[in-house]
Formats: structure tokens, C-alpha cells, sequence
């Protein structure tokens, strides 16, 4: 047996305090909160011609099933007006009618003729998808962009809005036609379905003032309506026996081109 030792461990070394570094701070003073763009929600869209004593048979059956859109009035729909805007080089009109497969729509867009609602809009083509950027206008806002003046959007927050800024300061983007019409709007949940027939299909021709009451050129023959299909990856069975119309030919219309034949 080995002789007993008077040893002792060895001492531990002390622990080193380790400094933690405080919190990032988040106030819009240091760290200036960005707004990004969110991605794009996509839809298919389809659009057809229809006879007004179709819509009549259509409406009386979509109506059974699916909702009627609350912003209604008391005859169930609501006036749409959108004041659209195109550059220098027409690219808008050239790219729908060379059917580019990337094109882009800006309008600003009130409902009613009231200044209660009024919505700045990106409309995207990409193949046969459809999205929408919106965000919300001023009416001094509204009345500025309808002159050509891109100042008012300085210091607006949202992206859409520093977007149309710089295509109006860089590309001459600038308001081009007024199309109006009256939606009448059904809605159901399955695929974010919504069933729209437009009537009554106008143009101001040369006239850009949104909120401008006065009289608008037809741009259809009388009695012909648009029925628009939309829906988010399918459109659910039930719902495709509803709108089936015989005679009825999906097309690839355009409010924006119609209206805009009427000034050339």
C-alpha cells in the first residue's frame, strides 16, 4: 500500500465572466423598419362575351349557390371606374397585343364615384396567372397622378407607390383612358372563387378626370355583358356546370384595349 500523501487537488481556475452583448435595439431611430414587398398571390382569370339574355339565365343560377358581394347596392352591383396609365412607348397596349407573356397594368381604381375608397393597382400578367398589388390613395393623391404629377407619391410608404413613381419619373408612364362599368359580383370560398358579370361598358375617350361626372362613350354594343371567371389553383365542378353557357367563347378581353380604340 502506498504511504498516505498530504496532496491536495489542484485549485480550479476561476471562471471568466462572459460579457453578453445587449439587445439590438428596434426603434425606427436606429433601426428604420422596412416594408417589403409581400409575394404575389396568383389566380387564373377567364373572360367571355355573353348575351344579356344569358346573363339573366346565369345570374339566376350562380345566385342560388354562391353569395352575392356585399359591397352590392340595393340592385345588386356597384359602378367601377379605373383611370389606367401607360408610358411613351405604348407598352401596355403593344405587350397585350403581341400577347407577351409578362405585362403589367397600372391604374387607379374608385368605386361608386366617391373618393371613399380609392386604390393604386399593379395588375400582373405572368402566363395564365393573374396578380394584383394594391395599396391606398388620398383623394389629393387620386387628383395629382390624374394630371401626370408623380410628386404626390413622395413619401408614400407602401412599394407599389415608390414603383409608379419611378415609371412616371423614368418611363413617362402617365394616365391614358378612364373605363367605367357596373359589377355584379358573386363569391364563394371553395378555391376563392368569384363570378363577375360587367355591363354597360364606357369610355371617357380623352377625358383622365376620375371624379369627372359627365357623360361616357359606349364601348360595346348594347346587351352584350362580360362574364369573368376567377379562381386560385381550380375551379371546383359544381361550380363549372353553373356558368356553362352554351354558345359562350372564352376570349382573351380586354377593358383596357377596348376603351383605348376609341382614341386612335
Amino acid at each position: 500500500m502506498p504511504p498516505p500523501t498530504n496532496s491536495r487537488p489542484a485549485p480550479r481556475a476561476p471562471r471568466r465572466k462572459v460579457r453578453v452583448a445587449p439587445p439590438v435595439p428596434t426603434n425606427d431611430i436606429l433601426v428604420p423598419k422596412q416594408r417589403l414587398i409581400p409575394p404575389p398571390v396568383y389566380r387564373h382569370e377567364q373572360k367571355y362575351y355573353i348575351t344579356y339574355g344569358e346573363y339573366l339565365l346565369l345570374r339566376q343560377r350562380v345566385g342560388r349557390v354562391l353569395r352575392l358581394d356585399p359591397n352590392a347596392n340595393a340592385e345588386g352591383e356597384y359602378q367601377i371606374r379605373s383611370l389606367y396609365f401607360d408610358d411613351m412607348m405604348e407598352s401596355s397596349v403593344k405587350t397585350k397585343i403581341g400577347g407577351d407573356n409578362e405585362r403589367e397594368k397600372i391604374r387607379i381604381r374608385i368605386y361608386n364615384m366617391s373618393d371613399g375608397v380609392i386604390k393604386l393597382e399593379s395588375k400582373l400578367k405572368t402566363g395564365q396567372y393573374i396578380s394584383k398589388r394594391t395599396c391606398s390613395l388620398t383623394r389629393e393623391q387620386a387628383d395629382a397622378l390624374s394630371a401626370g404629377d408623380p410628386t404626390a407619391l413622395l413619401g408614400h410608404p407602401d412599394p407599389l407607390a415608390k414603383h409608379v413613381y419611378r415609371l412616371m419619373r423614368t418611363q413617362m408612364l402617365h394616365p391614358v383612358v378612364l373605363v367605367d362599368y357596373y359589377r355584379e359580383a358573386y363569391l364563394h370560398p371553395a378555391e376563392n372563387v368569384r363570378i363577375t358579370f360587367d355591363k354597360e361598358l364606357s369610355t371617357g375617350v380623352f377625358r383622365k378626370d376620375l371624379f369627372n361626372n359627365g357623360p361616357m362613350a359606349p364601348a360595346l354594343d348594347k346587351g352584350v355583358v362580360v362574364l369573368e371567371v376567377k379562381f386560385a389553383k381550380f375551379l371546383p365542378g359544381f361550380i363549372q356546370c353553373l356558368v356553362q353557357c352554351e354558345g359562350a367563347q372564352r376570349l382573351a378581353i380586354s377593358k383596357y384595349l377596348i376603351c383605348r380604340k376609341f382614341e386612335s
